[in-house]
């Protein structure tokens, strides 16, 4: 701590967990697979609807307005959404949410069969989804952070980036045997399930996403505008903490969801055999990356939650972006997305450990809500560094350009966040 500022110059180290720590915790386990069900019928979900969406509309708008409707809420709520996990039980909270997924499926349903859907409709349904999403983001980080403390917090954070990029991973592929097995109507009734068990798991666990600070003295925080304004002035004062808000943002909104909606134009340039085939195997790579990182780095503990690892790691994910842009190899091409994947879990892991761990305890959901606003809510921005720009330049120049901006972007937020340090450290006058 700056005696000077008053901000923090480092960031806590906890001990060395146990290998799969968070696995072992027999509160935490249920959550993770929970999560991953959740995770797996979200994206079931997008499988389904989108590919209704475009029989029925063949709308590029509608499926614009898809992936824009998905983040944006994380842009503008995410904040308040991490006041009412500092002020509620964080149970409810995302049961709110799970609740709320499981209404918008069911509405789904209930549109398709009676034939009534229109274009209005989805657009609102869309955004609720959205909404959803934002909602349970940090409540589910306060959770993990009561389930297994400080000193385990980084294998919970980890362990759970990859079971949901596990349900990432499983879900397009099960959410295209819903659709054929079952068609798009039942097939969305069915998905409802899948929200279930982490929502009835919620009911059986003691923990609250506060009882290991004592309980945050909730009667008297307010949930508004201003109260969120006044932590995000907190957070501004401390440098560590804005670099990691800065290079999850970096990540988002250079790279972010465009990776995965230009995988088809990829496929079709680099692919050996038919364009279907390549498709598949490099989203598949994209996914796998983040689930290898996860199990990987679990196992080995060789990243630490400080702030050069999340620095090494976001621009190790840059360096592979762009050389995956620019590759003519196939099978080049393959490594570099699961060197990728493994990367970016690695990075938003680490970033996510070291905002909880610094965070004051009383502000954590809106300190946690200001990382998810920036990691999540600003790869809508993807759309249009890689999407829109790759429209005029090409897919491979705007994916190549946005990777390269990722990098030195990293740099600057190291050099802010290492310069920052320095100044904390030198003496005050008349010390």
């Amino acid at each position: 701590m700056c005696a000077a500022c008053g901000q923090n110059t480092h960031v806590p180290k906890p001990e060395t967990p146990r290998r799969f720590a968070a696995l072992r915790n027999k509160d935490c386990r249920p959550y993770l697979f929970g999560a991953a069900l959740a995770m797996m019928a979200d994206n079931i979900e997008h499988v389904v609807t989108y590919w209704v969406l475009w029989e029925k509309f063949h709308s590029p708008a509608l499926s614009g307005f898809q992936v824009i409707s998905h983040w944006v809420p994380f842009l503008f709520l995410s904040v308040w959404f991490g006041s009412l996990a500092d002020r509620y039980d964080c149970r409810r909270v995302i049961q709110a949410a799970q609740v709320l997924f499981m209404l918008v499926s069911a509405a789904w349903g209930v549109l398709f069969l009676t034939g009534t859907l229109q274009i209005w409709h989805a657009c609102v349904l869309l955004v609720l989804h959205g909404v959803a999403g934002a909602l349970w983001g940090p409540g589910e980080q306060l959770m993990l952070h009561d389930f297994v403390g400080d000193d385990e917090l980084p294998s919970a954070v980890r362990l759970n980036a990859t079971f949901r990029s596990l349900g990432v991973l499983f879900g397009p592929a099960v959410g295209s045997a819903l659709l054929l097995g079952l068609g798009p109507t039942w097939g969305i009734f069915a998905n409802i399930a899948f929200y279930l068990p982490l929502t009835l798991f919620l009911f059986r666990t003691r923990f609250t996403g506060h009882s290991r600070d004592g309980g945050v003295p909730r009667q008297r925080q307010r949930v508004g505008i201003m109260d969120s304004v006044r932590v995000l002035r907190k957070v501004r004062a401390d440098h560590t903490l804005v670099s990691m808000i800065i290079l999850g943002g970096l990540g988002s909104f250079f790279v972010g969801a465009s990776l995965q909606s230009a995988m088809p134009l990829f496929a079709q340039d680099l692919g050996s055999g038919s364009a279907g085939t390549a498709y598949g195997v490099l989203l598949f790579a994209n996914g796998a990356g983040g689930v290898l990182g996860g199990l990987v780095l679990e196992a080995t503990g060789w990243i630490r939650p400080t702030v050069i690892s999340a620095v090494i790691s976001t621009g190790l994910y840059g360096l592979f972006t762009l050389c995956f842009a620019v590759t003519p190899s196939y099978l080049l091409a393959v490594i570099l997305l699961v060197a990728g994947g493994v990367a970016n879990l690695a990075s938003m892991s680490v970033g996510q450990t070291v905002v909880q761990l610094m965070a004051p305890p009383a502000d954590r959901g809106r300190v946690i809500g200001v990382y998810g606003m920036s990691a999540n809510g600003l790869r809508f921005g993807s759309g249009v560094t890689v999407g829109l720009f790759g429209a005029i330049v090409g897919i491979h120049w705007s994916l190549g350009l946005s990777a390269a901006a990722l990098c030195v972007g990293t740099l600057l937020a190291w050099w802010y966040a290492r310069s920052a340090a320095r100044r904390a450290t030198l003496p005050t006058a008349g010390a």
